[in-house]
């Protein structure tokens, strides 16, 4: 039987996919930054008639990172799969956001994949084999107005795990970028800086909220945790897993249609739609 960790497991996408890889039999280690955030994901579990172990986990702090994989090894002597799904959002601009808030987005979003594969890594390289999944975004992609470091920070995921795939697979394991667009869940509700949206002296306001009424019909739309999560169980189980998997057509259209705009022009003129029209 093959042992998962999977971060940011308290609500939907990791919630999600804990439930969905420990119903498909596998060993599943489910982490939260706290154990009182634990409660939704225990009746998840219970509701689905499945086990699964939870542990608290900060992915901002290296003590917190290393006690969890060395927690999953000494329980169960491997780890096959890691899912990196902690993330956190931020609305604003480069101007609006200070270089402690930059750095705060992608101590999480960055910097707590990067630790949390460094500590992974060594313990599957060693015996040949894992794969290592990493739920990015397609604003790691295609670049979205107000977000500018969110996207940089999954930009950046995009780019180490990229650059990792190939020097990983020589030593039999696999990096899986998982890229959603819209869901539904309380991330949104979570992003940093929404407070901040009814600020008068904000030079930028009146942008900001046409792009927030423009985002809530996109989100009206938006695909369910679960239809993630069983993107993340189709390539743990595909047998020769691909570097990217979307996870709607339309997300796939969107980012074809960026990697196909080499001069960037027409991702600029979806952008400024959603700043400008109603």
């Amino acid at each position: 039987m093959q042992t998962a960790l999977v971060t940011g497991a308290s609500t939907g996408i990791g919630l999600a996919t804990a439930v969905t890889l420990a119903k498909s039999d596998y060993t599943v280690t489910a982490t939260v930054r706290s154990l009182d955030s634990a409660d939704g994901l225990r009746r998840a579990a219970d509701a689905a008639g499945v086990q699964l172990a939870i542990t608290d986990l900060d992915v901002t702090d290296q003590d917190s990172v290393d006690s969890a994989v060395e927690g999953v090894l000494a329980q169960h002597g491997q780890l096959d799969v890691l899912v990196n799904n902690a993330g956190r959002g931020r609305v604003g601009t480069t101007e609006r956001i200070d270089v402690d808030q930059l750095q705060a987005t992608l101590d999480v979003n960055l910097i707590g994949v990067w630790r949390m594969t460094r500590a992974a890594l060594p313990h599957m390289r060693t015996r040949g084999t894992g794969r290592i999944v990493t739920v990015t975004s397609i604003g790691g992609v295609v670049a979205q107005p107000f977000n500018d470091a969110y996207c940089a920070a999954k930009f950046a995921v995009e780019g180490m795990m990229e650059s990792l795939a190939p020097v990983a697979a020589e030593f039999g394991v696999d990096v899986i970028l998982i890229e959603p667009g819209a869901v539904a869940t309380n991330f949104v509700q979570n992003v940093d800086g929404l407070s901040a949206v009814g600020d008068p002296d904000d030079p930028y306001l009146p942008l900001l909220q046409t792009y927030l009424t423009n985002m809530a019909a996109v989100f009206d739309q938006a695909q369910s945790p679960q239809d993630v999560a069983d993107v993340v169980l189709a390539a743990l189980t595909d047998v020769s897993p691909k570097l990217r998997y979307q996870t709607s057509d339309s997300v796939t259209e969107r980012a074809a249609t960026k990697l196909a705009d080499t001069t960037g022009s027409e991702a600029l003129e979806v952008a400024r739609k959603r700043l400008t029209e109603s």
